[in-house]
C-alpha cells in the first residue's frame, strides 16, 4: 500500500485556501448583517454594522485548514500560540506593541486640531471604557490574527520577502472589509483612506510579529491597541478621520522600512553598529 502523503506539505501549505475560506465564511456576515440590523436597531456600537462581526471569520479558515493539514494537535499547537508571550525576547518591544497605536491617533488629533478640522466641542475620552473595549478588541483581535498572523503570515513569508507578504495580506484584509463600510454608509473617500491605512496597519503587525520572535500574543494585542485607540477617538469615534491615520502610518512604515529593512522587516540598520560599540 503507498504511504499517505502527509498533508501539511509545502504545496498543502499556502495561504490561497485560506484567503478564498475566509471570504466564503465572510459572505454570510454580509448577507445577514443588514437583516438582522432591521430588528436590532443601527447595529453594533461605535457605529460598525452588524457584518463587522466577520472578524470569526478568519480563526475558522486556521481551524478547519490546520486541522485538515496537521489534526487535533495542530490545532491545539495553533491556538496555544494566543498566549505565546514567552516568544518576545526583547521586553522593549512592549513599548510599541501597547504604545504606538495610541500615539498615532493622539498625533492624529492634534493635526486636526491644527487644521481646523471637525472635532467635538465638548471631546469625550471614556477611560472608565477602557477595560471593557480592551477585552472586546483582544478577542476580537486574537480571531483575526490567529487566522492572519497565526496561519497565513509565515505561508506568505516563505515564498516573499515579509514586506511584500504584509503588502498582500494588507489589500486582502482591506478588501475584505469595504462591505461592511459600504453597509455603515460611509463614504467613498472614507473608504479608500481607511483601507490604505489597514495596509499599512498590517505591515506594522508584520513588523511587531517578525520581531518579537513571531509572537501570535505580540500581533494580537497590537492590533487590539488600533481598535482601543478608535473606540477612545472622541467621541466614541464618531469624529475619526482614516486619512489622518493614515498619513500618520504611512510615514511610521516609511521609517519601519528604512530601519528594518524591507526583506524580514526585523534586520535594525544599526544593530551591527550598537553590537560594535557595546564591545568597543
Amino acid at each position: 500500500m503507498t504511504a499517505r502523503t502527509p498533508a501539511s506539505t509545502s504545496a498543502s501549505k499556502t495561504p490561497w485556501r485560506f484567503f478564498l475560506l475566509v471570504f466564503v465564511l465572510s459572505v454570510p456576515f454580509w448577507l445577514i448583517g443588514p437583516i438582522l440590523e432591521q430588528f436590532l436597531g443601527d447595529g453594533i456600537p461605535l457605529n460598525l454594522p452588524m457584518s463587522a462581526l466577520m472578524f470569526a471569520a478568519p480563526i475558522i479558515a486556521a481551524v478547519i485548514l490546520v486541522y485538515r493539514e496537521d489534526g487535533s494537535g495542530g490545532v491545539k499547537q495553533l491556538l496555544k500560540r494566543v498566549v505565546d508571550f514567552r516568544r518576545i525576547k526583547r521586553k522593549i518591544w512592549y513599548l510599541p506593541i501597547f504604545c504606538l497605536m495610541p500615539l498615532i491617533f493622539l498625533l492624529a488629533y492634534g493635526m486636526m486640531a491644527v487644521s481646523g478640522a471637525s472635532l467635538p466641542d465638548d471631546p469625550q475620552l471614556p477611560l472608565a471604557m477602557v477595560p471593557a473595549f480592551a477585552t472586546l478588541f483582544f478577542v476580537a483581535s486574537l480571531c483575526e490574527e490567529v487566522g492572519w498572523s497565526g496561519y497565513a503570515l509565515d505561508r506568505l513569508q516563505d515564498r516573499r520577502s515579509a514586506l511584500h507578504a504584509a503588502i498582500l495580506m494588507g489589500i486582502m484584509w482591506a478588501a475584505l472589509h469595504i462591505i461592511p463600510d459600504i453597509q455603515a454608509h460611509h463614504t467613498l473617500t472614507w473608504i479608500v483612506w481607511q483601507r490604505l491605512y489597514a495596509i499599512g496597519l498590517r505591515i506594522l503587525i508584520v513588523w511587531i510579529y517578525n520581531n518579537t520572535g513571531k509572537s501570535l500574543f505580540a500581533a494580537i494585542v497590537f492590533h487590539a491597541t488600533d481598535n482601543v485607540s478608535f473606540a477612545l477617538f472622541p467621541n466614541y469615534g464618531s469624529h475619526y478621520d482614516p486619512f489622518y491615520i493614515c498619513i500618520l502610518t504611512a510615514l511610521t512604515v516609511v521609517i519601519v522600512i528604512w530601519l528594518w529593512g524591507s526583506e524580514t522587516l526585523a534586520r535594525y540598520r544599526y544593530a551591527r553598529l550598537y553590537m560594535a560599540d557595546s564591545k568597543g
